[in-house]
Parts: structure tokens; C-alpha cells; sequence
């Protein structure tokens, strides 16, 4: 078991460089993707950008694509944290319907330009929208296995997989919407409550 000095202690030099230097080419990436497009970018010249080498920057990300998505674990994280900590009483697809909503929306003038921007190239870059699904889409199992934990459902309940499955696809539904905000509620409201059953009519005697 960790102990609380060793969960909080401060990065090694090392370390401290390691993260420096991660950031220095995540930053420098959104800049030149933002000022040219993402197409027209190459690995070589984020490197230059960033002062380091390509060789450098392949130890710290896999791919062209990754260097826009450095969140990966917080990400995660945050999205087991709206099930696991959500208010007492709320349901536990309300909570990933505010989670999502959070993380896909651009709403109020605090926001971080720098989510704007980020946001607003994924949208514009097919492959950069493609990369996100999949990055997003990958966290499925786990979030199932947190839905089934906190239901007190069986760890391989089905509803679970596909509850965790239909919130995580419902955070795109709404990109070529005129009000995503809408279509992220209406997809919600299905996963809550169900498909609303038909009027029925009485036949003509």
C-alpha cells in the first residue's frame, strides 16, 4: 500500500525533465497544427519547434496524432470518477450525461482557450477525430466494470458493457448537429428512460 508522503512527493529531476519536455512538444504540436493545419505539419517540424530531436520525440509519443491527445490516463480517470463519485441520489447515467456534456461542450468565458483550440482542430482534422474516437472509445471495458461495481451488478452484466458503451459513442453524436448540446441530452434521455412507447390509437369500429 502507498503512503500518503510517497503519493504526494515531488518529481525527480529527471522526471521533472521528462514532463517538461512532454509538454514543450504538445504545445509546440497545437501551435503549428493551429497556425497551418494539421495535414501540413510534420514530425520534424514540431521536433525543430520544440528543440529536440524526432528521435526524442518518438520516445515520448508514438504518433502524430498523440501529440495532440496527452491526457490519456487523466482522461480515464475522470471519466471513473463521474461514476464513482457522483452525487448521492443521481442515477448513474445522469452522471455520465454531465461528464460527457463537460467534456465535449465549449461553454462559458472561463474556458481554456487552449480546450477551445484543441477542441476545434479535432473537429476540422478527420484523422484527428477519428484518433479521439478511438482513444475514447477505449476506456469501455473499464468504465463497464465500474458501472457493474457500483450497481452491484455481475462484473460481465451486458447492461453494463452496454450502458458504458452507448454514453461513451453519445459524446459524438451531436458533431454535425446544429445543437449538439441537444443531441447529446436526447441520447441520454433514451439510455435513462428508455425508447417511449407508441400512442396508440383506437381502431375505427
Amino acid at each position: 500500500m502507498t503512503d500518503t508522503v510517497s503519493e504526494h512527493a515531488p518529481l525527480g529531476r529527471r522526471e521533472r525533465k521528462k514532463a517538461a519536455t512532454r509538454k514543450a512538444l504538445a504545445d509546440a504540436a497545437l501551435r503549428l497544427f493551429a497556425e497551418h493545419g494539421y495535414d501540413r505539419v510534420g514530425i520534424r517540424d514540431i521536433a525543430e519547434a520544440a528543440d529536440v530531436s524526432t528521435t526524442t520525440l518518438f520516445k515520448h509519443f508514438p504518433s502524430k496524432e498523440a501529440l495532440v491527445f496527452d491526457e490519456g490516463d487523466e482522461i480515464k480517470a475522470a471519466l471513473l470518477a463521474a461514476v464513482r463519485r457522483r452525487p448521492a441520489g443521481q442515477s448513474i447515467p445522469r452522471a455520465l450525461r454531465d461528464h460527457v456534456l463537460r467534456a465535449r461542450l465549449l461553454k462559458g468565458k472561463d474556458t481554456d482557450p487552449r480546450f477551445v483550440q484543441l477542441i476545434e482542430l479535432v473537429d476540422s482534422t478527420p484523422a484527428l477525430r477519428a484518433y479521439a474516437r478511438r482513444m475514447w472509445m477505449q476506456h469501455e471495458i473499464d468504465l463497464a466494470a465500474v458501472i457493474a461495481e457500483e450497481s452491484g451488478a455481475p462484473a460481465d452484466d451486458p447492461m453494463c458493457r452496454a450502458l458504458a458503451h452507448f454514453a461513451l459513442e453519445a459524446r459524438d453524436l451531436g458533431h454535425d448537429s446544429a445543437d449538439p448540446e441537444a443531441a447529446v441530452h436526447r441520447a441520454f434521455d433514451l439510455l435513462e428512460h428508455g425508447w417511449p412507447a407508441p400512442e396508440v390509437t383506437p381502431s375505427e369500429g
